[in-house]
């Protein structure tokens, strides 16, 4: 007796768009027995970015932001791994995995591409090496260490000398990323410093580069200036119509010719599609690839991409759906339903969305918003930024892990712990040493003591 051959839908990337793409096919296409998905993602989590910059400024604990994928996913099989190669002509996709990373060939039917996007330095001496960044939890949690020890090396007196660059810090970029960016790490290094007592608060400089004429251009001239005047004071310096062209190890130069002393560089100022794509024989514009109102690659059957990878077509404006979160979260649900009318037979519809509004937290709980075109600013704003991002954060037990930490931060300063993955200190001494130390006959090797 033959049996009917699974339709084998491969969705690669756990972001906002990949993620809700595999949510709303695990609670009606998974449950189809003649259907298999898999979910393929480098982390086993979902990182929920709004709220990275809460993390590096010790606002949040690194766990709460994060959610299994295997807690969020019932029927959906997943696979913890890096994609290596997309061959659309065979309809067979490398992933490796592994302390070996040895790899898998992943056949499919049906491929949904929502590997996001990474950093980009654009070439710019030096930035590989030096520049922290705030892409990935990893980078948040390396970035609060910086802090920390920058905090740390400079109060101690062989470092009275270099204090200047070990107590600047520079962000490139003006947009959210980079404006929340500033303001935690600004909060958290004024709040801070006073555990110290070689430092003083004026000894700290905390600079954001911006390229355009005003920050948060997305919010419009009269928010972004509303921030840039609440940073400043609040000891931010700006830069506005400048750039950052090079960085070493102790300077940031800048396009105005101005080189800052400094021993941290912040990079939020730019980003380009997953090269995973660069091989794919697909109509792609600057990386991200093209794709039609209903998310299908074209030419290219049972082929679908959406997220910051995709340049989605707006009828309405005659451009492309921007790369935001709450656009892409969308994007996913469309993109299921249009796989199951693929699937069981039915009419696909084109995404359709408007940006409902947008909001940024600019420190000691100040915020700007617009929503549905009404601008709001100051405590309300950054209320409403707090309630909105906490309601769509999966989960119930996430929520309430946010929740009790945003309220134990209004009665308690912030933490100054380095996280460090060191392992702890070991000795191996022969068998009989040991013996004869346990004994007493001699003395036994001085206590290590590891503290981070």
């Amino acid at each position: 007796m033959l049996t009917k051959n699974k339709t084998r839908i491969l969705i690669l990337g756990g972001g906002f768009a990949g993620l809700h793409a595999a949510i709303h096919l695990d609670d009606t296409l998974a449950r189809d027995p003649d259907v298999e998905i898999t979910l393929v993602n480098r982390d086993n989590f979902f990182l929920f970015t709004p709220m990275l910059h809460e993390v590096a400024a010790s606002d949040l604990d690194l766990t709460n932001i994060v959610n299994p994928v295997r807690k969020l996913l019932k029927r959906i099989s997943f696979f913890a791994g890096e994609v290596e190669a997309i061959n659309l002509e065979q309809k067979l996709v490398t992933v490796s995995h592994g302390f070996d990373h040895h790899h898998h060939q992943l056949p499919y039917d049906h491929l949904v591409l929502g590997l996001g996007s990474i950093t980009n330095f654009f070439n710019l001496p030096g930035l590989e090496q030096r520049a922290l960044t705030m892409k990935s939890l990893g980078d948040a949690i390396h970035l609060r260490n910086r802090l920390i020890a920058h905090l740390e090396e400079a109060s101690t007196e062989c470092s009275a000398d270099v204090r200047r660059p070990l107590l600047t810090f520079v962000v490139a970029g003006g947009g959210f990323a980079g404006v929340e960016t500033i303001a935690g790490i600004n909060d958290f290094l004024r709040e801070a410093h006073r555990f110290y007592p070689a430092l003083r608060e004026d000894m700290l400089r905390v600079v954001l580069v911006h390229p355009g004429k005003v920050i948060l251009p997305e919010l419009g001239d009269k928010l972004g200036r509303y921030a840039e005047r609440k940073l400043a004071e609040r000891g931010v310096e700006i830069l506005v119509n400048t750039r950052v062209t090079g960085v070493t190890e102790n300077s940031v130069q800048l396009s105005s010719g101005e080189i800052i002393d400094s021993k941290a560089l912040i990079w939020t100022a730019g980003t380009s599609p997953n090269p995973a794509l660069d091989s794919l024989p697909c109509m792609k514009e600057r990386g991200r690839l093209k794709v039609d109102e209903m998310l299908r690659v074209p030419d290219w059957p049972g082929l679908w991409a959406l997220g910051d990878c995709a340049l989605v077509p707006n009828p309405k404006t005659g451009q492309y759906h921007p790369p935001t979160a709450q656009h892409a979260l969308r994007q996913g649900k469309t993109l299921a339903n249009n796989l199951i009318a693929s699937v069981r037979g039915g009419s696909l519809k084109a995404f359709s969305f408007s940006t409902i509004g947008q909001l940024a937290a600019i420190g000691r709980r100040t915020g700007v918003a617009n929503i549905f075109g009404i601008n709001f600013s100051g405590f309300l704003a950054w209320w409403m930024w707090r309630t909105i991002y906490l309601s769509k954060l999966p989960r119930f037990e996430k929520k309430l892990r946010v929740a009790l930490d945003w309220t134990l931060d209004l009665l308690f300063s912030k933490d100054l712990v380095q996280f460090q993955t060191f392992r702890a200190p070991t000795v191996s001494h022969s068998p009989d040493s040991d013996h004869l130390a346990a004994a007493g006959s001699v003395s036994a090797p001085p206590v290590l003591e590891s503290v981070s």
